[in-house]
């Protein structure tokens, strides 16, 4: 399928959209867009938005979004859904929970799935931040279901990143990843109007001590909000604003920029690697025959990956 990158550039909704599920769908196709769209696209300001399911965290990103968009920015919202092994769909609607912005010309929402991609995170997910920013959204909010592995990962492309959970977590908190604690630039403690709010906030401010020292000069607040009746919004605004100025302001920016291409360029790595080497080979009578042999301990896995490497070496 050809798609006209001028159309996308141009901010063309519906070519937009057909250029996410080639990016989705038919990685090999999209190349030849991608490689035209990136030496014309600056990368749009990237918001992570993560934490425990139940937290209100699309009801944020809907007031969030709704600030933006009324103070005259282009907004995009690609929300992270469960994949299903079977479909490899997203199983959340695109536009469900997002209230006013759903249908607001200047914000275009997408859902997709992480598709169960080994190593973590789906290369698909920076690529549609490609395409997005070369559709003039210059702000582009990345929402995720859960805390788990792929969700830190996933924040990990943004530029600022919102932890949010609420009061009634419970135990659950204490099952935050490390890694998530120390992902975190922004902290949201949501329904905060609950009887039980200030003792986790006194636990969170814990936690969030606890988990990071940052040397930098960038002090990560804890931000007290009920969402849906828009009590802290504002400051939470106020707060992303003033830790995008700080990127800015000290060389974070630049190195945030690294680490996001070194990994990228890992994923491409290893994306391209399985598609010319491994997937033909999983299909080869070679590997069924040399599963066989492993299993009856006619021969070692090890030796027999060495060999694979091997003609995969003679073949570069």
């Amino acid at each position: 399928m050809k798609i006209d990158a001028e159309k996308i550039i141009a901010g063309d909704e519906k070519t937009v959209a057909k250029a996410i599920s080639l990016v989705e769908n038919s990685r090999g196709e999209a190349f030849d867009l991608l490689r035209e769209l990136y030496l014309k696209t600056e990368l749009a300001y990237l918001l992570g938005v993560t934490g425990p399911p139940g937290g209100g965290k699309s009801t944020l990103v809907e007031k969030i979004v709704s600030r933006w968009v009324d103070s005259g920015e282009r907004v995009a919202v690609i929300a992270i859904d469960p994949s299903s092994e079977f479909s490899g769909g997203a199983l959340l609607g695109d536009r469900i929970r997002m209230g006013r912005i759903a249908t607001h010309p200047d914000v275009f929402i997408r859902s997709m799935a992480t598709r169960g991609y080994l190593g973590g995170l789906n290369p698909a997910i920076f690529d549609t931040v490609l395409v997005l920013s070369a559709a003039g959204y210059n702000r582009i909010v990345i929402e995720t279901v859960g805390v788990g592995q792929n969700e830190i990962d996933i924040v990990s492309l943004a530029d600022t990143t919102l932890v949010v959970t609420v009061p009634e977590a419970g135990d659950e908190i204490q099952s935050f990843k490390a890694g998530l604690m120390e992902a975190g630039d922004l902290f949201v403690l949501n329904k905060s109007d609950h009887a039980t709010a200030h003792k986790m906030e006194l636990i969170l401010k814990q936690m969030i001590d606890l988990a990071r020292s940052d040397d930098s000069g960038w002090k990560i607040p804890l931000i007290k909000t009920v969402a849906t009746e828009e009590d802290g919004i504002g400051e939470l605004i106020e707060k992303i604003a003033e830790h995008k100025g700080y990127l800015k302001e000290s060389n974070q920016e630049l190195d945030n920029k690294k680490k996001v291409m070194k990994n990228h360029l890992i994923h491409l790595l290893e994306e391209g690697l399985r598609n010319k080497y491994i997937e033909p080979l999983l299909k080869d009578e070679d590997f069924s025959t040399s599963l066989d042999d492993v299993i009856e301990r006619k021969k070692d896995p090890y030796t027999r990956v060495s060999e694979w490497l091997s003609d995969f070496g003679e073949g570069v």
